[in-house]
């Protein structure tokens, strides 16, 4: 396989160089290294991977939402998400944003290399835990037009809003970090309650939190 500019996007360093001692071992280069997701929009405008190893459970920005930003300005980049979820609903969620491989974490060590030879030569590649039907359901489900969850039924920028709800974050702090107004901010949560039925904001920490949109309180 030809060396490969990486970027490794993941909240815990611990884990970044682990990846980056395998993948530099076997001649690929990490051109770039982000702890959380808005930071990793920055470094891949500056470094121009050619792949990006990317978690799910990203502070600020969650891999999914970065993962569609930065295909909707970069789709050549392939990425690979890394995650400790096997629900197929990520797995969804994951290629509608433009993902191009899913590994769950407790397979990295089965998946990786296979994974990244498969995304760089243009195909999908789905953690062997997974039903090999997984990808075929996936295309039934778009051909269908129905949703995979009530999560999808949440626009880009609801979805940003509730993980930013779930880290505690007062509509002050999210409007001053997205750049909008306080009230913006709050039609966007009344948005959310009402798709979502749930009508105060423990029960969005508690949802978010359920879904695996954040780790922990």
């Amino acid at each position: 396989m030809r060396q490969i500019k990486i970027v490794l996007v993941d909240d815990h360093r611990i884990v970044r160089e682990g990846f980056r001692k395998i993948l530099e071992s076997e001649g690929h280069e990490i051109v770039g290294e982000a702890d959380n997701g808005r930071e990793a929009v920055s470094i891949v405008d500056k470094t121009d991977p050619d792949l990006i190893i990317m978690d799910i459970g990203l502070p600020k920005l969650r891999g999914i939402e970065t993962t569609r930003m930065i295909k909707k300005m970069h789709p050549a980049i392939k990425v690979i998400m890394l995650t400790i979820h096997s629900n197929e609903l990520y797995v969804y969620e994951s290629l509608d944003a433009g993902a191009d491989g899913y590994i769950v974490k407790d397979k990295a060590s089965e998946d990786l290399f296979e994974a990244i030879k498969t995304v760089i030569g243009g195909n999908i590649f789905i953690s062997s835990n997974f039903p090999e039907d997984v990808l075929l359901n996936y295309k039934k489900l778009k051909k269908s037009g129905k949703k995979a969850d009530e999560f999808s039924r949440l626009t880009n920028r609801e979805k940003e809003i509730l993980q930013y709800i779930a880290e505690g974050l007062t509509s002050q702090k999210i409007g001053e970090e997205l750049f909008i107004s306080k009230k913006t901010v709050e039609n966007h949560r009344a948005n959310i309650m009402n798709k979502l039925n749930i009508h105060e904001t423990a029960g969005l920490v508690m949802y978010a939190v359920k879904i695996g949109l954040v780790d922990r309180f």
